[in-house]
């Protein structure tokens, strides 16, 4: 049965660096949460609270119903997956996986029936025989997942997991981890700080930044709705423009160094007249040519300076300009243009029209 995990108010220093700063989180039953952030943002110290491998300062730690803040390891019931597999290299795929069931003395049969049942939910049945050596990376990933899944654990902790794969296997093991998961109905939190990995197959995301969450939220509204400038940076590219609000309604009018740009965003923190803020603006949601359409939103006229041409996809470096100028100067811009018909090689300018709708402006107050 899947169980919750709670945090209040749980600190962690080492020395004088607090890397956990006052955390207070709940984890759902049964949600796959990720902790994201970049390098020292505390999320794998985190992980490593929950496991119990570190003990907070402060605060308390709860799985289900039972207070786990100042348990060993081994009396918390957690499988750990880590980033280097910590397989055993003069083992069997088989008696890697039944390591943990002979240290707890499952009775023999159960283990067998158990080993099975692991080894099929990772689809890794067939190379039961097999010593590390003879697998690849993703197949030593998945044995490490039929450990951590064999000891039947209240939850499931991974820690950067796919980060030795190549793209191709990540991309594969992304999607078994969400499968085995949730056919195993457990609760699982996953380190990384890779945002497509955390994107792709999240329930919710904590984004952390100097031992604190940031934002908390299902991908979706992180990726559109970041609470501010750090997440909007963190998450994804993004465009920043420094504005000044004019006024606000159903309709937020902004100042720019380059004419009024109008938001219809709810934005995370209400602003007023006057306010000094910072627009967000992704390079997917700009979109480039020769007109602009009936009710496009904001429009400006532009010049593309360069381009890295992808094939279903160009990257503009671009800037707005204002009337009279000549393009060199106004607001640089990136722009991701999907199946891409402007294209500007060899620093040879060339003059367009931007427009992006005004619900793609994203008001920022931090």
């Amino acid at each position: 049965m899947a169980v919750s995990i709670r945090f209040k108010h749980v600190t962690k220093s080492f020395g004088d660096n607090r890397v956990v700063d006052d955390v207070d989180l709940t984890i759902e039953p049964g949600e796959l949460f990720f902790l994201l952030g970049p390098s020292g943002c505390g999320k794998t110290t985190l992980l490593r609270c929950i496991a119990g491998f570190y003990i907070p300062e402060s605060g308390s730690i709860t799985i289900g119903d039972r207070d786990v803040t100042n348990l060993p390891p081994e009396d918390r019931d957690t499988g750990m997956v880590f980033q280097s597999y910590a397989l055993w290299p003069h083992m069997s795929v088989r008696e890697n996986v039944a390591f943990g069931l002979q240290l707890r003395k499952v009775p023999k049969a159960e283990m067998e029936q158990r080993i099975d049942e692991a080894l099929a939910a990772v689809k890794m049945t067939d190379r039961a025989d097999y010593k590390p050596n003879q697998l690849s990376g993703g197949q030593q990933q998945r044995v490490a997942l039929a450990r951590a899944l064999v000891v039947r654990p209240k939850c499931l902790l991974l820690d950067e997991p796919l980060s030795n794969l190549d793209a191709k296997l990540r991309l594969e093991m992304r999607t078994e981890i969400r499968r085995i998961c949730k056919q195993a109905g457990l609760t699982a939190v996953y380190v990384t700080h890779d945002q497509k990995e955390a994107l792709s197959i999240a329930d919710r995301i904590a984004v952390l930044d100097q031992g604190k969450i940031q934002q908390c939220g299902a991908p979706r509204e992180v990726y559109t709705q970041p609470a501010s400038k750090f997440v909007a940076n963190f998450i994804g590219e993004t465009n920043f423009i420094e504005a000044t609000v004019v006024s606000t309604g159903e309709e937020i009018v902004l100042d720019t160094p380059v004419g009024r740009i109008i938001s219809t965003a709810l934005p995370a923190s209400p602003v007023k007249p006057g306010d000094k803020v910072t627009i967000s603006v992704r390079p997917e949601v700009i979109h480039v040519g020769n007109e602009a359409p009936a009710g496009a939103g904001n429009v400006f006229d532009a010049a593309v300076h360069d381009t890295i041409y992808l094939g279903e996809v160009a990257q503009h470096e671009i800037n707005i300009v204002k009337e009279g100028d000549t393009g060199d100067g106004g607001i640089k811009l990136s722009v991701y243009d999907m199946n891409p018909k402007i294209v500007a090689l060899d620093q040879q300018q060339v003059m367009a029209k931007i427009w992006f709708r005004k619900n793609n402006v994203i008001v920022l107050t931090r």
